[in-house]
């Protein structure tokens, strides 16, 4: 059928003239009558076949023809990316070219704030299109920047892949925006349960068209290589060190491997650029212009170019994941072999994906030829065609090993997060079994020195001993003093014990504590300001009564009878007490 034949407006009929479009694609000519007639339409047909313009067509046709209301967004048409809706706002364009009076704008993420700024503009001076992604048009009905009240025609283009991309719920709250009486038209590649319940809550008494998945163009050589997960790269590097290629596009089911799959190239020194959905629109852009020009070889990206990107001329197609389904698997290797050109198209299936990708086998009705391994990466999982257990499709089992390794990960920082704070509360727990372990020793000496006097003494003079002689080296008349003093102490306390036994014992006890602890004091302050006068003072001052007056030394007793002392000193007179009394005893 011809498109003069369809009762479309002469404005749109010059555009197509120009355009040089003339017969029309079966969706086209089923689908415009019904959307000229005011019917809901569900069309499921895959990329290429003219679904854009069997939308576009019909409804630029009926704004022209008017009955409209001016200053108001007339039709709202849902993209699930970004590049869907430049390419649709591109034909719009083209379409609309004789009719001034129709304006449209691309609504869509990922732009500088003077991009969000037109899209401000257009939709407050009531544009009559808007192409939008569900994202952004949520983000500009939640700000209060468009109203939809007075929308007649809603258009979900590839409502699958929307679907598949979790815009459900961002498709149920814009219809909510809608008018009941819109005319509602859908369009998708496959027909799933989901979309089956989606038309059903959208759509009132729809016409379905449904047109057959066209099979691969013949001149496409398929392959595949049967392999674990691990050998894909090896197997990557040598189709690309086999020969000089360009134009090629390898698909992946997520951003982490493109982005892998990109360096690896890059170390074998192949002109390659990557495509995800970190890159902002500018990025995107830029990344098409330069594989588009040739400026880049190899594009690795995610499946948003595997619909919608109209490139003729590539030469070779790489699965590096099997489709979830078979309709994808004909998008993909669709991108190549056009214009009567020969295509290759390879896919690496592992062994995850070995059933899936024999049903995408069944739906071409063909077996894939099996190419070997190249050499070095060994061998491969034998080939089998069971349906695995809980398995379900190869983009469930990615999306499930991604959450799975989101949770090790949280699991991971979370058994960090537990080993610091434990580190810091073990030095807690550390700091306070110190300090419980210097309380303990403390009240255990108090409790010796209550229980035995001499070994108190006796602990108390050692430890003096030893702090002045590491603190005092040097001061050895200052040491001699404490000495005498000391002998002369342990002298007393002795004699004390042999003639008046325990009789005020516990007074004289707690004196000598106290004289001792005040000498401890003294030395430790001497030990560290040498300058300060107050230790020799406060010494001096313990040792009245127990020393003479007289400034002199005492006179030295014979070498005979002081023998032990000088020899020997303190420290030999702590360690054998008994020795050192049974010495006085001769002396006396």
């Amino acid at each position: 059928m011809r498109f003069e034949e369809l009762d479309l407006s002469d404005n749109v009929l010059d555009a197509l003239y120009d355009m040089r479009f003339e017969e029309c694609t079966p969706v086209q000519e089923k689908c415009i009558p019904e959307i000229l007639s005011g019917r809901d339409v569900l069309g499921v047909a895959q990329t290429g076949t003219g679904k854009t313009a069997a939308y576009l067509l019909p409804i630029l046709s009926k704004l022209d023809d008017g009955g409209y209301p001016d200053n108001a967004v007339n039709c709202v048409i849902m993209s699930p990316t970004r590049e869907l809706a430049q390419q649709i706002d591109q034909a719009m364009q083209g379409f609309a070219y004789y009719t001034p009076d129709v304006s449209s704008v691309a609504v869509y993420g990922g732009n500088d704030g003077n991009r969000y700024d037109q899209e401000l503009k257009s939709m407050k001076s009531g544009v009559d299109v808007v192409i939008a992604t569900p994202g952004r048009l949520i983000s500009h009905i939640s700000l209060g920047n468009v109203d939809l009240s007075k929308v007649s025609f809603f258009v979900l283009d590839e409502a699958d892949r929307m679907l598949d991309m979790g815009f459900s719920d961002d498709i149920m709250k814009i219809a909510s925006q809608l008018p009941k009486t819109c005319q509602t038209i859908m369009f998708s590649a496959t027909m799933p349960k989901d979309i089956e319940k989606l038309a059903q809550s959208l759509l009132k008494d729809p016409v379905e068209v449904k047109l057959a998945v066209s099979k691969p163009a013949e001149k496409i050589q398929q392959s595949a290589y049967i392999c674990y997960e691990t050998q894909k790269l090896k197997i990557i590097e040598d189709i690309f060190k086999a020969g000089d290629l360009k134009r090629v596009i390898i698909f992946s089911g997520s951003k982490q491997k493109v982005k892998h799959i990109n360096q690896a190239l890059t170390r074998l020194h192949i002109n390659s650029g990557e495509m995800h959905s970190d890159l902002d629109q500018a990025e995107r852009d830029d990344m098409m212009f330069k594989f588009k020009s040739g400026q880049i070889d190899v594009l690795v990206a995610t499946d948003i170019l595997a619909r919608g990107i109209d490139i003729d001329d590539i030469a070779m197609v790489i699965n590096y994941d099997v489709p979830h389904d078979a309709e994808d698997y004909v998008h993909r290797i669709g991108r190549t072999a056009r214009a009567d050109r020969d295509g290759v198209a390879i896919t690496l299936v592992n062994e995850d994906d070995m059933y899936a990708f024999h049903q995408i086998e069944k739906f071409l009705d063909k077996d894939i030829k099996k190419n070997p391994l190249p050499e070095g990466c060994g061998e491969g999982p034998e080939y089998t065609i069971s349906k695995r257990d809980g398995k379900t499709s190869a983009k469930s089992r990615r999306r499930k090993d991604r959450d799975h390794t989101a949770h090790k990960d949280t699991k991971r920082a979370n058994r960090n997060a537990q080993n610091q704070q434990g580190a810091q509360g073990v030095q807690g727990d550390g700091r306070r079994n110190n300090r419980r372990q210097r309380g303990n020793r403390n009240n255990a000496e108090v409790q010796t020195n209550e229980q035995n006097p001499m070994t108190d003494s006796r602990a108390d003079n050692e430890q003096t001993l030893n702090k002045g002689n590491r603190n005092n080296r040097n001061t050895d008349s200052r040491n001699a003093d404490s000495r005498n003093d000391n002998s002369r102490n342990g002298n007393e306390r002795n004699n004390e014990t042999r003639n008046g036994g325990n009789r005020g014992g516990e007074e004289r006890q707690a004196q000598e504590r106290k004289r001792n602890n005040r000498r401890q004091r003294g030395q430790k302050d001497e030990g560290r300001n040498p300058q300060n006068g107050n230790a020799q003072d406060y010494r001096k001052k313990g040792a009245q009564g127990n020393r003479p007056k007289s400034k002199k030394r005492p006179q030295q007793q014979p070498a005979t009878q002081s023998a032990p002392t000088q020899s020997k000193g303190i420290g030999s007179v702590l360690r054998h007490p008994l020795k050192w009394l049974r010495s006085l005893g001769r002396k006396k």
